[in-house]
């Protein structure tokens, strides 16, 4: 949990997030040699949390920590964004009811609704409440929709609110260049995470968090007991990472991800992604060529959501019994309150016949 007990693993985690922020094409703001830097969470729910605490003491001038919250604070997302945030805002102490869920309808391929934030965010300080925090996704979990960065980073510029961006599955595919288009604006965000362990072939758990102020997070997250104090760091010139998240204690997360970028180095991982992006594509475009289903949305990256015409229950027992042929594994989402399967391509040694064998097994079972 110190430096002076783990320089090494410190160092390591420190190195390789710099990579990171380069191979992805980051914000360099977001570099350890800035005011900012990153460490390596255990989840993308514990870098919501994290960036909501520090969001709730840099609007109070941290004075939350000392004498607790007697006052409402509101925070947003869109009605898309995953369960983490509102759990974030239940354990932070801020309330559930506080958590405004943000309109992403389908003609924005459900992505937020700009103008719909900033409503909330007006209709709250009338109401006496403070604005304090948005996430912004990237890559949801039910459609993969990308929420739209420059407008949102524009409204909590001028409201003062944090923006958290949360690209837990998609954020992997900037390693591609042509795929960067999903962080463009970045450079508006407060912090940013996403999870090698979910298309970047590193084994659970590791979260990838990045923040441009890291002195709001610290001094968020800081308690310095006698027995844990030390000249290392006294001198403030190393990390101590353990007051970049909830827990004191942490695990050597740093080394499983060095090993997975020195294995297929950033050629063999760009080499992965677009080969599912275009598996992807190609699965949409059969689903697309059968009169019998229907996209829900135009897969953007790896996630392919769709439908078999005829209504909800005759979608949920095609996912039944695929699921239980033992040969594939589905999962499901509404989308536009309809009962919607989702093909998730990202798995290291996913092949195309593969995906043919799965799509040739749908529609056998349909």
């Amino acid at each position: 949990m110190l430096w002076s007990t783990s320089p090494a693993c410190t160092e390591l985690e420190t190195h390789v997030l710099d990579w990171l922020v380069e191979a992805l094409a980051l914000p360099e703001k977001f570099k350890s040699s800035t005011a900012g830097g990153g460490v390596i969470q255990d989840t993308a729910s514990s870098a919501a949390l994290c960036a909501l605490l520090a969001a709730r003491e840099r609007i109070s001038q941290f004075a939350i920590n000392r004498d607790g919250v007697n006052h409402r604070y509101t925070a947003y997302a869109s009605t898309q964004a995953h369960s983490s945030i509102e759990k974030a805002m239940m354990i932070a102490g801020l309330g559930r009811e506080n958590l405004r869920l943000i309109e992403a309808p389908a003609v924005r391929g459900f992505a937020l609704d700009p103008a719909a934030l900033e409503r909330a965010i007006i209709a709250d300080r009338v109401a006496g409440a403070t604005p304090l925090f948005v996430c912004a996704t990237v890559g949801t979990t039910s459609s993969n929709a990308i929420d739209p960065l420059r407008a949102i980073g524009d409204i909590c510029a001028r409201h003062k609110l944090w923006l958290h961006v949360d690209a837990a599955m998609s954020g992997t595919a900037a390693l591609c260049p042509e795929f960067r288009f999903i962080q463009d604006d970045l450079e508006f965000a407060d912090s940013y995470s996403f999870n090698p362990h979910k298309w970047m072939f590193t084994n659970f758990d590791c979260d990838c968090f990045y923040v441009a102020d890291r002195a709001a997070l610290i001094k968020t997250l800081s308690v310095l007991p006698e027995y844990l104090k030390n000249k290392a760091t006294d001198s403030g010139a190393v990390f101590d990472y353990r007051d970049w998240q909830i827990p004191l204690g942490r695990r050597f997360r740093a080394l499983k991800l060095w090993f997975v970028i020195r294995h297929y180095g950033i050629e063999g991982l760009q080499f992965h992604i677009r080969e599912h992006v275009k598996l992807a594509r190609e699965f949409a475009g059969w689903v697309k060529s059968d009169d019998r289903f229907e996209l829900a949305v135009d897969p953007p990256l790896n996630l392919v959501c769709f439908r078999r015409r005829g209504g909800d229950e005759i979608n949920q027992r095609l996912l039944e019994r695929l699921n239980a042929s033992g040969k594939l594994f589905l999962t499901h989402t509404r989308l536009d309150e309809k009962f919607t399967l989702r093909m998730s391509i990202g798995q290291t040694h996913t092949r195309r016949e593969h995906v043919q064998r799965a799509w040739e097994l749908i529609g056998a079972l349909a």
